[in-house]
C-alpha cells in the first residue's frame, strides 16, 4: 500500500508530498505523526517544493550576469549604500508598488552586481524577473522584428514583474529602439518594476537620449516613482565572479 501510494503521488507530480510521506512512514510506528499531522506536513512539503522549483526556474530564466545575492552586498558609508536602503529593497515591496530602482556610479563600483542581487532576491520571492544588457537588449529587438515575434517578445517583458536594464547610457540608441523602450515602460507603468544600472548620472539621461519629446516620456515613466542609489568607491570588479 505504501509503495502504491508513493507511485501515485509521483505519477501526479506531487513530489514534495511523496518525499514527506516516505520520510514519515520510515519512522518507527510510535514516532509516526497521526493522519492529520501527516496531511498537514505533506501539504507544507509540497508547497515548499513547488516554491523552490519555481524559484530555481525564475533564476535560470532571468539570465543574470552575476551570481550575486543580497547577502553578498557590502554596505558602507564609503560606498554610499546603507544597510537600511538595501533591506528596504530586499523585502520586494517596491515591486508590488510598481516602483523603479535607478543605480548609478562609476565603472566597476558594483552597480550590475547589486542589480543582479536584487533580481535574484525577486526570483526567490516568486517574482518572474529578467536581466538585459542594453546591447543584447537592442539585438533581441532586432531579431524579434526580423522573425515577426516582436509583439510576443514585448508581451514576455510585460508579464515579468521585474526587469533589469544594464549598461544604460553606454552607447547611443536609435529612434526606433527609443520608441520600443518607451512602449515597454508604458506597459509596465505602476504594474511592474524596472531596475536601471548606468554609469551616467540620472541628470545626464535626458541629454543621452537626444530627443526631447521621447526623453521626457521615458524619464517620466522611470524617475518619479523610483529609488535612486548613487554608488561610490573604488572598483570591485576583480572581486566579482561572472557566471560561466
Amino acid at each position: 500500500m505504501k509503495n502504491a501510494t508513493l507511485e501515485s503521488m509521483k505519477s501526479m507530480k506531487l513530489l514534495g508530498m511523496a518525499s514527506s510521506y516516505e520520510a514519515a512512514t520510515q519512522l518507527p510506528i510510535n514516532q509516526q505523526p497521526d493522519k492529520h499531522e501527516m496531511i498537514a506536513a505533506m501539504l507544507d512539503a509540497e508547497q515548499q517544493y513547488r516554491a523552490k522549483k519555481r524559484m530555481d526556474m525564475y533564476i535560470r530564466l532571468s539570465k543574470l550576469r552575476y551570481r550575486s545575492t543580497i547577502q553578498d552586498i557590502r554596505c558602507s558609508e564609503s560606498r554610499n549604500l546603507s544597510k537600511s536602503e538595501l533591506m528596504m529593497l530586499a523585502d520586494g515591496a517596491y515591486i508590488e508598488r510598481g516602483e523603479n530602482v535607478l543605480i548609478t556610479g562609476a565603472t566597476g563600483c558594483g552597480k550590475s552586481y547589486l542589480g543582479c542581487a536584487l533580481v535574484h532576491q525577486a526570483c526567490v520571492q516568486g517574482y518572474r524577473s529578467l536581466y538585459f544588457n542594453l546591447n543584447r537588449f537592442t539585438e533581441q529587438i532586432a531579431v524579434a522584428k526580423a522573425d515577426g515575434s516582436l509583439i510576443k517578445w514585448l508581451n514576455r517583458l510585460k508579464r515579468a514583474r521585474l526587469i533589469l536594464l544594464d549598461d544604460f547610457g553606454l552607447k547611443p540608441m536609435n529612434h526606433e529602439i527609443k520608441l520600443i523602450l518607451l512602449q515597454i515602460l508604458e506597459d509596465r507603468y505602476e504594474k511592474g518594476a524596472t531596475i536601471i544600472c548606468s554609469q551616467l548620472p540620472v541628470v545626464k539621461w535626458h541629454e543621452w537620449l537626444d530627443d526631447p519629446t521621447i526623453a521626457d516620456a521615458i524619464l517620466d515613466r522611470l524617475v518619479p516613482r523610483s529609488h535612486r542609489l548613487e554608488l561610490k568607491g573604488k572598483s570591485l570588479r576583480q572581486k566579482i565572479k561572472t557566471i560561466s
